[in-house]
């Protein structure tokens, strides 16, 4: 049985702990941004490139500002910002660096897209990417997440056929078990009913003595 002391201390213990989860739980469900799940993006010189970014936020949002900046070898600048009235909004462009960027995303709908669009690239757009938002209904939450573009002279076509064989094996493999089962069963039917006749035989032979 409990003692008085030992019940208040875990008393003291559940209330801690629902405190702390009363404290988390905001953290957990305020502004997150996402720039996908890939964390490098490769594309050729001379095209174009779109850089995703959303965010989401359980508590909405109000006059929410956001921006991409480009952090390159010895470079850093802020390439696009803006800012986002509402969710029945679409976000408002305040400043552009750079004419080869557009603003491609859309905040209605609860689609929550600020991805950017960037053109002709050349290779010294090679660099880190980060997207940027910040959230005044959330005490000015900031949140951000960085993707990593690689621009190359062309695309490296991905060899399969390690892949392929493998899939080839592990398919016969399959095959060749399914075979030995199929076998195994067929054999076991012929002998039970070899054993069955074979039974009966020796029925009918002592029927007749």
């Amino acid at each position: 049985m409990l003692r008085a002391g030992d019940r208040g201390a875990a008393r003291a213990r559940w209330l801690g702990t629902g405190l702390l989860g009363l404290f988390l739980l905001p953290v957990s469900l305020s502004l997150e941004v996402s720039v996908g799940k890939a964390n490098t993006i490769y594309a050729v010189n001379s095209t174009e490139i779109l850089l995703p970014c959303t965010f989401s936020s359980c508590f909405g949002f109000r006059d929410l500002g956001f921006w991409w900046s480009y952090n390159g070898s010895d470079t850093f600048k802020i390439l696009i910002n803006g800012t986002v009235k509402n969710e029945k909004s679409d976000p408002r462009v305040h400043l552009k660096n750079d004419d080869r960027i557009t603003l491609e995303g859309s905040t209605k709908e609860k689609m929550n897209n600020i991805s950017i669009l960037l053109k002709d690239l050349d290779f010294s757009d090679t660099g880190k990417y980060t997207c940027y938002v910040k959230n005044p209904k959330e005490k000015d939450l900031q949140h951000h997440a960085t993707i990593f573009l690689q621009v190359v002279d062309k695309l490296e076509e991905v060899d399969n056929t390690v892949t392929l064989i493998i899939l080839a094996v592990v398919g016969g493999v399959i095959g060749l078990l399914i075979f030995i089962l199929l076998v195994k069963k067929l054999i076991t039917f012929i002998l039970k009913k070899t054993q069955e006749k074979n039974l009966c035989n020796v029925r009918n032979l002592g029927s007749d003595a």
